[in-house]
């Protein structure tokens, strides 16, 4: 029997790897009606002086961060716009990790989330074919033409234009060269109706693994957590009957979810603000991209240093306390479907009352329980056939660690 694939496969290295995140742009060819960034600009470019400051701090201290590998993260905007500074960053990272005999040099990972548009390009294919070994690149495709083009548009036009067919093209590419990379959905109000056949489309283009998730902020409507639930169930019975889940992964899908929360993980953060580092254009230093100020609809920036003067350890104290219970209030804690329901530490932040990362943003609950309803009903289904079919003690022997996943 075939190993039977259910969950999203665990990120490189995860848990003792450092992310470090280059915003080398704010810029897009894309204004997808669903970013949270909400101030992308085509000014706001890292320069090659900013960006050789940032990596010289970082491992002038290494003592600081002892890690045990690294990521390095480049986003935008649309990170491929800058292609050229990004393949100068990593070639001096590579060249100043091995002159320093750094403790990274045999383990760091160059990682992208892209909207797919330059792929195909001469300089980003001479990038990938220079550094193939180290990277990570993950293609944003939403599903079908309707669902993709109904957010993912082009900016600065008179008639809404879908970036579709400019993405899809590039897909072959992107899966001989990356295989098994997955990709990532995002899921809003509008599009709802759209994920059975959206999933389902993402795997009929051979892609295998489908990471999917609801945004965070507070825009979803009364019904929606309903339909929601309806098209999870449509999902489900579309996988079983049709033997997707032997080789094929969506996220919606986890059997660690919807269970009451184990007393160890109230003392866990669901992010890892704070652990990470971001640096932007200016060289200002953020625990995550997601307190820059092009991130944040009604909150002021929150830095914890830059490259001149370093990082502020009395700035970035209150986000190493960050775990559950500081944030949740008492019915999060001890909700009977606690497992599995996310949050994002910048949305915290800029949804709160005041300027505080400790009051969570529970916009996502309802969305959460109806996640949590479809899954019960595809764990079930999925079981009962596995033992009809006399296969459920094989899949028990064979199964892949689970990982939980955002709503």
């Amino acid at each position: 029997m075939a190993m039977l694939i259910k969950e999203n496969k665990h990120t490189w290295q995860e848990g003792i790897a450092k992310n470090i995140t280059f915003i080398v742009t704010k810029d897009c060819q894309l204004a997808c009606k669903y970013c949270y960034l909400v101030g992308k600009n085509s000014k706001e470019r890292m320069s090659w002086e900013i960006a050789k400051q940032t990596i010289d701090y970082i491992l002038d201290h290494e003592e600081d961060m002892r890690e045990g590998s690294v990521i390095y993260d480049f986003i935008g905007g649309e990170p491929f716009l800058e292609i050229e500074l990004i393949d100068k960053i990593c070639d001096y990272l590579k060249t100043e990790m091995f002159i320093r005999d750094h403790h990274w040099f045999n383990s760091y990972r160059f990682s992208f989330s892209t909207n797919g548009i330059n792929y195909h390009t001469d300089k980003v294919q001479k990038f990938i074919k220079k550094n193939r070994d180290h990277l990570s690149i993950g293609i944003t495709i939403d599903g079908t033409k309707v669902k993709h083009d109904l957010n993912r548009i082009y900016k600065g036009e008179g008639e809404e234009r879908g970036s579709y067919k400019d993405v899809v093209r590039n897909i072959p590419l992107w899966l001989e060269q990356f295989p098994r990379a997955g990709t990532k959905v995002t899921i809003s109000s509008a599009d709802i109706p759209y994920i059975k056949d959206s999933v389902l489309h993402l795997y009929s283009l051979g892609i295998h693994e489908v990471n999917i998730n609801c945004v965070f902020e507070d825009v979803w409507k009364e019904g929606d957590d309903k339909l929601f639930e309806e098209q999870l169930m449509q999902l489900a019975d579309a996988i079983i009957e049709s033997g997707y889940y032997m080789d094929y992964a969506c996220s919606f899908f986890s059997e660690n979810i919807g269970k009451p929360l184990d007393k160890e993980l109230q003392n866990n953060n669901w992010c890892g603000a704070g652990r990470m580092l971001s640096v932007d254009a200016e060289g200002n230093f953020y625990p995550c991209t997601r307190f820059a100020q092009y991130s944040l609809r009604s909150k002021k920036a929150l830095m914890i240093g830059n490259v001149r003067d370093g990082i502020d350890k009395n700035r970035l104290r209150p986000f190493l306390t960050l775990d559950r219970c500081t944030q949740s209030k008492p019915e999060c804690i001890d909700c009977e479907v606690a497992s599995g329901c996310a949050w994002c530490q910048g949305e915290n932040y800029d949804a709160a009352e005041t300027p505080t990362i400790y009051q969570r943003a529970t916009a996502i609950c309802l969305m959460h329980k109806a996640r949590v309803r479809a899954n019960n009903y595809y764990w079930n289904k999925l079981f009962r056939k596995l033992e009809l079919e006399g296969e459920r003690e094989d899949y028990e022997a064979n199964k892949p660690k689970s990982n939980p996943v955002i709503c």
